[in-house]
C-alpha cells in the first residue's frame, strides 16, 4: 500500500441525481486521460479492481454471466452472486451488485475517456454513494497512471478525512440531508 498523505480529493463535482419518484439514480461523470481500452481493463480485470473498487470479483467482468462480488472493508463480509448483464468492450458495462444496478459508459474524449457511472442508490444514502465513488474514481485514475495509492473503501473510506467533506458537499448539491453520525459508533467502545 502506498502513502496516502499526498492524496486529498477535490471538491464534489461531476455528479447529478436522476429522480423518478422514490427511485434515485446517481450519475457521476469523470474525464480521464487514458484511452477507453485502458479504462475498460481497470473496470473489468479482477486484479485491477483490487486497486480501486469497493469489491473483489472472482472473475473478469468483461463477459456476460454470473460473477461473485465480495464487498471490501465492510464490518462483516458481504458476498453476493451478481450478474454481468452487458459487457460491450470498451464502451459499456452493466451488472448488479447487492440488489443495485451499476452501468458504466466509456466514450472517447480528447485523447482520453469520458467515463460515466449510473448507480441506483437509496436516496437516503445518495450523498454517501457519491462521496465513495468520487474517491474510488480518484484512486482508479492514480492506479492507471502507475501511481497507486491503495483502495480507500468501506469503513476506511468513512474515516478518511476527505470522505466526510465530500459527503456533505454532495448532500448540499443534491438537496438532501447528509446521514448524520455515520457510521454509527459502538456505544461500548
Amino acid at each position: 500500500m502506498s502513502d496516502r498523505d499526498p492524496y486529498m480529493p477535490a471538491a464534489a463535482f461531476g455528479a447529478q441525481v436522476e429522480k423518478n419518484g422514490d427511485q434515485w439514480m446517481l450519475v457521476l461523470t469523470r474525464d480521464l486521460r487514458h484511452p477507453p481500452a485502458m479504462v475498460w481493463n481497470a473496470l473489468t480485470d479482477p486484479q485491477q479492481l483490487r486497486e480501486w473498487a469497493p469489491f473483489d470479483a472472482d472473475r473478469s467482468l468483461a463477459m456476460v454471466g454470473a460473477v461473485t462480488l465480495s464487498t471490501v472493508g465492510a464490518p462483516s463480509p458481504q458476498v453476493c452472486v451478481s450478474q454481468v448483464k452487458r459487457a460491450d468492450a470498451p464502451r459499456s458495462l452493466e451488472y448488479n451488485w447487492g440488489g443495485q444496478d451499476i452501468r458504466w459508459e466509456l466514450e472517447p474524449w480528447q485523447g482520453g475517456t469520458r467515463l460515466t457511472l449510473w448507480h441506483n442508490i437509496d436516496r437516503r444514502f445518495i450523498s454517501m454513494g457519491a462521496a465513495g465513488w468520487h474517491i474510488c474514481l480518484d484512486v482508479l485514475e492514480r492506479a492507471i497512471d502507475g501511481h497507486p495509492i491503495g483502495r480507500i473503501v468501506g469503513v476506511d473510506a468513512l474515516h478518511f478525512a476527505g470522505w466526510q467533506r465530500l459527503n456533505a458537499e454532495y448532500a448540499k448539491q443534491f438537496g438532501v440531508e447528509a446521514p448524520g453520525n455515520w457510521p454509527p459508533r459502538n456505544p461500548g467502545a
